[in-house]
């Protein structure tokens, strides 16, 4: 055993020695272009390491830009959704105010053509069953506002106040089942009584079955019932059915949309049929 170990120890020696003499020989040695041929060659491997080494790092800082770009483009990206978000919002606030300046400059209209004693409100509320049909207004008794005074819109008759409060009141629309206003045919001067269905549409009633009456006729108030004064546009005839009785069977779709409402005018100047009522009364 000892002598293979000395003579592994002297064959490793044998190899250091020769790969000394070769190193030696090397950086004696130049190649042709005048450089020793080990600076040649560790150079060489010097290189190689250098090259991968930028190779690497190049990798890196182009991954680096990239994923910083693209958070510069992420946060960029969600500042312009803020951005538009924001000015989507602008643009319905605008709309909303011209249409509200719209409908307020037509009810202003509507109480420089009418003559009447009114005053403004805006619709704070509405009835929640479909058979009672009411809204609810932001002015009451303080304002003026009684019991049986007229509410109307630009596009025509809404109903009457029921319920007056200190700051508020409710209206009863013209739709509403119990509800029911003196009615004229404005072409033929037809008269009859238009009472509420509770949806959308009305009914007249007691009209001749030989009045002219035919569909499209404007349907006005006729001021005898002492509530809405004489001539506002309650809606026109929609259907005409014969009964065989005496009376026509007349449908009349009513001139204002109820659910798109935002404000109204109530008429404070009392009908002639309710100053001769209460002129009469003891």
């Amino acid at each position: 055993m000892a002598i293979l170990d000395i003579r592994q120890h002297a064959g490793y020696l044998f190899l250091a020695v020769m790969l000394g003499h070769i190193i030696l020989i090397s950086a004696q040695v130049n190649s042709k272009t005048g450089v020793p041929l080990l600076e040649a060659f560790a150079f060489g491997i010097f290189a190689e390491v250098q090259r991968g080494t930028a190779a690497g790092v190049s990798v890196c800082r182009r991954a680096w830009s990239g994923y910083v770009g693209l958070r510069r483009v992420k946060a960029e990206n969600d500042a312009l959704k803020r951005q538009l978000a924001e000015a989507q919002i602008q643009v319905q606030e605008q709309r909303a105010l011209a249409d509200r300046s719209r409908g307020l400059e037509q009810l202003l209209a509507l109480r420089d053509r009418s003559n009447l004693s009114t005053t403004a409100a805006q619709i704070i509320g509405a009835g929640a069953t479909p058979d009672f049909r009411t809204l609810t207004i932001d002015k009451g008794t303080r304002q003026g506002l009684r019991p049986d005074m007229a509410v109307i819109a630009p596009a025509g008759v809404v109903g009457r106040i029921v319920v007056p409060s200190a700051q508020a009141a409710k209206v009863q629309l013209l739709i509403d089942r119990n509800a029911a206003a003196g009615a004229i045919i404005e072409r033929s001067r037809a008269q009859g009584v238009v009472v509420g269905e509770g949806d959308q549409r009305l009914r007249m009633e007691y009209v001749s079955e030989v009045a002219d009456v035919v569909v499209g006729d404007v349907v006005v108030t006729s001021g005898i019932d002492g509530i809405f004064p004489k001539g506002f546009i309650i809606g026109r005839v929609e259907a005409i059915e014969k009964s065989g009785g005496t009376y026509k069977q007349i449908t009349v779709k009513p001139a204002v949309d109820f659910s798109s409402l935002e404000d109204v005018l109530v008429v404070l100047t009392p009908t002639p049929a309710r100053e001769a009522a209460q002129g009469s009364s003891p």
